[in-house]
């Protein structure tokens, strides 16, 4: 039977909700196509209607993930006036935020994986990372561009790797202890 078009974009856009999730709680290598498929109440031969190739929909999950995060920040420093950049980091080191990994950063999630898979992942991430910055860069506190860029860099990786601590670690007061304390020495985070 024929899948109209708009079903067919229904479906693709299920697919890469489901492994955006999937991929964020399993890693990439977590789950194979048929489970993925499956999760998403489609037939494994449907998927390769949609994708070339898992790598692909890896890369494309980046892509949309980062998308996806972008649009959030910018809501949140918007909404910030005075201090988006701390309020960015406030919500990303929140307990919620750690305890619910497949609705949260790509790169928390799937960074490492990301260092063992081709172009098109790495290209995604890059992408992803660079826009992420240049976000971040205009929410830095100072004025000149260069001690911007600095701070952003500094903020995204630290906010990165205390997720993945405090994600990582099975003593909740310790996790707890991780988010605060970097949410408190970033730059722009203090109050």
């Amino acid at each position: 039977m024929k899948v109209s078009r708009e079903q067919a974009s229904q479906n693709r856009e299920r697919v890469l909700q489901v492994a955006s999730r999937l991929f964020r709680e399993r890693g990439f290598d977590g789950i194979g196509v048929a489970d993925l498929m499956k999760s998403a109440g489609l037939t494994h031969g449907g998927f390769y209607g949609q994708f070339g190739s898992k790598e692909d929909l890896m890369a494309e999950v980046c892509h949309q993930s980062f998308d996806q995060a972008l649009e959030v920040w910018k809501r949140v420093g918007a909404g910030a006036e005075a201090e988006p950049l701390a309020a960015v980091m406030r919500l990303y080191l929140s307990q919620g935020h750690r305890d619910h990994p497949g609705e949260g950063c790509v790169l928390a999630s799937l960074g490492a994986d990301c260092t063992r898979h081709g172009g098109a992942i790495r290209q995604a991430v890059t992408r992803g990372t660079q826009a992420m910055l240049d976000l971040f860069t205009s929410f830095a506190p100072g004025r000149a561009k260069a001690v911007k860029r600095e701070r952003a860099i500094v903020a995204y990786a630290s906010m990165i790797g205390a997720l993945v601590m405090a994600r990582a670690v099975d003593d909740e007061a310790l996790s707890n202890e991780i988010l605060e304390s970097v949410v408190k020495a970033l730059p722009g985070a203090a109050n």
